[in-house]
């Protein structure tokens, strides 16, 4: 195991985009989904729209839709801006993607980080990879580290031009929409290899591989860094001195919208942002209180990087991919009608018939990256199936939160916050704590909001999660010791 040490780099100064009293686009461009939402000067949504995303192929390897987005985008805009005047747009995104730019068009597709990388590949990067303790990114599968993407494609495309420009995910829909290349401090600190949190600047990876010096240019994350194109404006109908700001990581900016809450923002708190990651930030009130702390990189610990610089001790699994492998694509559709109450009555019944499933069915990621997910009893029912891998979910999130010594406060946020049995067995396996949830539509779009308006109310309060009248102790205690077992073997 190796160990991050955290440091806290000082608090720069930066520019804040200044509101006024016009409406805010955020565009939300996730692995899953792409979503847009149109919010006025109050913070009152005005119209929101989500779009299914799906890889593309080019010659060589799984690429993000690009094209699909734009056009869904551009289509969009235009409807939002039939919907009254637009000020400004921030871009949000997921981590684990770039896109290589020259001149005005793409040099190469954006890769899908869940391209998966031959070992020679693997070899031959890791090799000039900087150490876990100095930029807290784990070796991750797959091309979810961003410097393996960029060594893949220098695999395919030659060594970069000195012209071609590498901008992350969110910035490159800023680059699209103004014609302003940047990069931010969110995105490169995701996992990516090729920064230092606690340093504040670029690894010894990026700089020997000559790809920090075409990184584009740093900016904040609420910095304005133009207008429109002549030709977005000419396709949307938007108004030419509509704002673009240079953007943030997805889930930097949930962590964001928890710290508008007086709930977290005054206390030892964790953020669980849920979807097809569930990521676990740790908020802590002062930098003494993570000295201690030490991350394991061989159980999908990280350290992200806020939008202020700051480090963030982190941990994550692929909680929505593993709820579609363990309980089916259609495991958090409305469950046949049952209410929650009726789903609650049935837990007993499946905790004394020991139904539970084993970590982890996306093998190489979270708590337990080398253990085998399968069915320890399955449940004999569609719905006792939907209950269990609820359970399942919770323990995972349990363990993944016990990673970043989770304490006080915990909010979820995202799309399983609206699963009671989810939150509510959460809240049981964590009696010491206090368990919130958020809007769990809203929660990333409020985040990029604060950007512009750091003062601005939460759209919805936050909702203190009352534990089941269920004990679980012995059922937990068992899956542990399961799972550690598991891990250990494998």
């Amino acid at each position: 195991m190796r160990a991050f040490s955290l440091n806290r780099p000082a608090r720069g100064e930066g520019v804040i985009a200044k509101g006024t009293d016009n409406g805010t686009i955020v565009l939300d461009v996730g692995k899953t989904n792409a979503k847009l939402s149109l919010w006025d000067a109050g913070g009152r949504l005005i119209d929101r729209r989500v779009r299914a995303n799906a890889p593309q192929r080019t010659d060589h390897y799984r690429s993000l839709d690009t094209a699909g987005i734009e056009a869904w985008l551009f289509d969009t805009l235009t409807a939002f801006a039939a919907r009254g005047q637009v000020r400004r747009i921030v871009p949000v995104g997921h981590g684990a993607a770039a896109a290589l730019v020259r001149g005005d068009r793409l040099f190469a597709a954006p890769m899908d980080y869940e391209e998966p990388a031959a070992a020679g590949d693997r070899e031959a990067y890791a090799a000039g990879r900087d150490p876990f303790a100095a930029t807290g990114s784990p070796f991750l599968p797959g091309a979810l580290n961003l410097g393996l993407q960029l060594h893949l494609l220098e695999k395919y495309h030659g060594t970069l031009p000195d012209d071609v420009t590498i901008i992350p995910w969110p910035q490159y829909w800023a680059w699209r929409l103004c014609g302003i290349a940047a990069a931010e401090v969110t995105s490169l600190g995701c996992h990516s290899d090729l920064w230092l949190p606690a340093g504040a600047g670029f690894s010894a990876l990026a700089a020997a591989r000559g790809w920090a010096e075409r990184i584009a240019p740093l900016r904040r994350a609420d910095e304005v860094l133009g207008t429109l194109r002549p030709g977005v404006v000419a396709a949307t109908g938007l108004p030419r001195d509509c704002e673009v700001l240079c953007g943030l990581h997805d889930s930097n900016a949930a962590l964001l919208a928890a710290r508008g809450h007086p709930e977290i923002e005054r206390h030892d708190a964790t953020v669980l942002s849920t979807g097809t990651w569930f990521v676990a930030m740790r908020l802590a009130r002062s930098a003494a209180a993570l000295d201690t702390l030490r991350l394991d990189e061989a159980r999908d610990c990280l350290v992200n990087v806020d939008v202020q610089g700051r480090p963030v001790p982190s941990a994550r699994f692929m909680g929505g991919r593993e709820a579609e492998l363990a309980g089916g694509v259609d495991a958090f559709a409305p469950a046949h009608g049952l209410e929650p109450d009726s789903l609650e009555r049935r837990l007993p019944g499946l905790v004394a018939e020991a139904i539970a499933a084993a970590p982890s069915f996306v093998r190489g990621v979270g708590p337990y990256p080398g253990a085998a997910g399968h069915w320890i009893v399955p449940p004999g029912t569609a719905i006792d199936r939907r209950i269990a891998t609820s359970l399942y979910l919770a323990l995972m999130a349990d363990t993944t939160l016990g990673l970043v010594g989770a304490r006080e406060r915990l909010l979820v946020e995202g799309r399983f916050a609206e699963d009671p049995l989810f939150v509510r067995t959460l809240a049981s396996l964590r009696p010491a704590g206090q368990v919130y949830v958020a809007n769990a539509h809203t929660d990333v779009a409020y985040g990029a909001l604060r950007l512009v308006h750091p003062d601005l109310p939460a759209p919805a309060a936050l909702e203190r999660v009352r534990p089941l009248d269920v004990d679980l102790a012995g059922y937990a205690a068992d899956w542990r010791r399961r799972a550690d077992a598991a891990e250990a073997a494998a």
